[in-house]
């Protein structure tokens, strides 16, 4: 199985002198993870619930922080113990089909993820320039993909450095307008004293669970946390353990901040002057000014939502990219896979508010959370049951309290949702004009959703114990079986007849014995050999050839077996059909040196032709 976000696996060096400079090299992943926690559809949640019911579900989010808290640190011993993502750890636990649902569903939670991050950004340059309407600027998010693009291609800590510097903006600004608001202490104090007031406070309650502890997040931090560079030792691995989980607390709690600061802004400008149906962040926008008396308080609303939107669908794509990769083991080329994460999203957005007018983002945006609070379960169960397996996690296994505290807030969220669905349908078969439809439809889906829900809850458990009581926890352990007369006999050489050819080539031979075959291997890409192939007859073609037949001789000279051969087209594609008709039973190649740009636009040959063969590969 492949690394996860194998281009920055483990490329953040933590062995620095000094405690501390060790600690800050630990820092990083979960400030990319917490800008989830403060997205645009967090603000549509906290807003709605502060006006409607002032700081009665401020106990809510602290809970919902809590949560996130443990689940996060899951994820972290799931990365740094075993290696593996919360999606590889799945494909390898699960039977396909389940492995398959349980993709669609996370890339419906990415997908409602992003349809915050792009609605919050389009308001938020309507917010600053008026001129810019909601629907133009939900096209013009379109372009914020390569900004992920260009910061990964920089290394992992350039990305973190952007995210944590956007978290710091956001931070601040609502430090500042929290100060302009002057929120009562004692008010905020009530709010933390558990209540749920009606079925409409239930539903943004569950909003802003969903809001808080997201699904896509715990994919992510799972395989961020891999990005460190350290020994395996246990004792080094307890150290990481308890730095990653330390970056989690500070990270989170910065989180639970910005959204308190959201809702006590929300219950002391909106609810305390009697204004109780505040849900559209533009209305929240235009009423800032008149409530608090300055107009500093919605210039800083609006840089902070744009600020917000952009770090969440920077690390809401690398989520697709592990999700997409851990479940399917299918790596898209980051640029297609950002532009049709956000394609996803924008697709609904447009549509939406080109036929229900811009006034249907609120309501959009809360939805967006509700769905996400829905694919919880099916995200936690598998996390929870993972590191609570011995045979996984041996040492590192969760104590008992975690356990307890892990099912008790797994089952809370899911009971909860059920509850929600139940009242949604039951709402929606007494008011459809076609019960009948909704009953064929809607109806067997949420069955079959329950169904897999208590498959993924319930199997796990049976199995363990038949592998322990038939098996023993290490059956599976097989003895290596080792080959000392294995002999390469047709090394292929990738050559393009410059100056890394030389290295490739007498690493080659390096590999080799007398008796190896060295094939080398060229592929014309002119336009003559893309369209005709093998047909292609051009001065290229000629020149090209005789080229290898030079490299032939001068290795033939000196006792060396070789052969030539021409490819034509893709060398994506050309280069393992070569190696498959040619035998080959190891493949050499020098990289290609190209930079950031040709690699957007071409790809990387290497990273193609690695997962088409099934021969090691070796880098020169």
């Amino acid at each position: 199985m492949n690394k996860s976000l194998e281009e920055v696996n483990a490329s953040v060096n933590t062995n620095r002198p000094g405690t501390f400079k060790k600690i800050l090299a630990f820092f990083g992943p979960a400030y990319m993870i917490s800008v989830g926690y403060m997205d645009p559809g967090n603000w549509a949640t906290d807003i709605a619930g502060g006006s409607k019911f002032g700081y009665n579900l401020l106990w809510v989010l602290v809970m919902s922080n809590v949560i996130a808290l443990l689940l996060q640190s899951h994820c972290v011993r799931l990365g740094l113990v075993s290696g593996k993502d919360l999606a590889q750890a799945s494909r390898e636990n699960y039977p396909r089909f389940v492995n398959f649902f349980l993709y669609i569903l996370a890339e419906i939670a990415i997908a409602a993820c992003d349809l915050a991050e792009v609605i919050g950004m389009a308001i938020g340059l309507h917010l600053l320039f008026p001129s810019i309407s909601i629907l133009q600027g939900v096209t013009i998010t379109v372009f914020d993909s390569f900004i992920l693009l260009f910061l990964l291609n920089k290394g992992i800590r350039k990305l973190e450095a952007f995210i944590i510097s956007l978290v710091a903006l956001i931070g601040i600004s609502f430090l500042i307008q929290l100060l302009i608001a002057k929120p009562e202490l004692k008010e905020i104090a009530g709010g933390l004293k558990p209540f749920i007031e009606n079925d409409e406070a239930l539903y943004i309650a569950i909003g802003i669970i969903g809001a808080t502890v997201m699904p896509h997040n715990l994919y992510l931090h799972s395989s961020l946390v891999q990005t460190r560079s350290f020994k395996r030792t246990p004792g080094e691995v307890k150290k990481a353990l308890r730095f990653n989980i330390a970056d989690s607390a500070i990270a989170l709690n910065l989180a639970l901040f910005v959204n308190a600061a959201i809702l006590i802004l929300a219950a002391a400008a909106f609810h305390k002057n009697g204004m109780h149906d505040v849900v559209e962040i533009q209305d929240a926008h235009q009423l800032l000014a008149p409530m608090l008396g300055s107009m500093l308080a919605p210039i800083l609303f609006a840089v902070a939502l744009i600020a917000a939107g952009q770090s969440s669908t920077i690390t809401g794509t690398l989520a697709g990219q592990v999700v997409m990769e851990g479940y399917l083991n299918l790596r898209l080329a980051p640029w297609i896979r950002r532009l049709l994460t956000r394609l996803i999203a924008i697709i609904p957005a447009f549509f939406s508010i080109l036929f229900l007018g811009e006034s249907a983002t609120g309501k959009l945006l809360i939805l967006s959370q509700v769905i996400l609070s829905l694919q919880l379960g099916f995200a936690i169960i598998p996390l929870i049951h993972f590191v609570s397996d011995k045979t996984k996690m041996g040492e590192f296994v969760i104590p008992a309290w975690q356990k307890i505290c892990s099912w008790i807030a797994a089952l809370t969220i899911i009971s909860l949702n059920i509850k929600l669905v139940y009242t949604e349908i039951s709402e929606l078969l007494v008011t459809s004009e076609s019960p009948i439809l909704v009953s064929f439809t809607i109806v067997p889906m949420c069955i079959f959703c329950f169904i897999m829900l208590l498959y993924i809850l319930i199997i796990p458990f049976i199995t363990k114990r038949q592998q322990q009581h038939d098996r023993g926890f290490h059956e599976d352990f097989k003895p290596l079986v080792l080959d000392f007369n294995s002999d390469l006999k047709r090394i292929a050489v990738t050559v393009d007849f410059g100056k890394s050819d030389n290295k490739a080539i007498n690493k080659a031979i390096q590999l080799g014995s007398k008796n190896s075959t060295l094939v080398l291997i060229h592929i014309l890409e002119s336009t003559n050999a893309v369209v005709y192939g093998e047909d292609a007859f051009d001065h290229e073609r000629e020149e090209d050839y005789q080229k290898l037949k030079q490299y032939q001789e001068q290795l033939t000279n000196q006792g060396i077996n070789t052969e030539i051969q021409l490819g034509f087209g893709n060398p994506k594609s050309a280069i393992p059909d070569l190696i498959s008709k040619n035998n080959c039973d190891t493949l050499v190649m020098g990289t290609h040196g190209h930079k950031t740009i040709k690699d957007i636009l071409l790809g990387t040959t290497i990273e193609s032709v690695r997962h088409s063969i099934n021969i090691p590969l070796v880098l020169v």
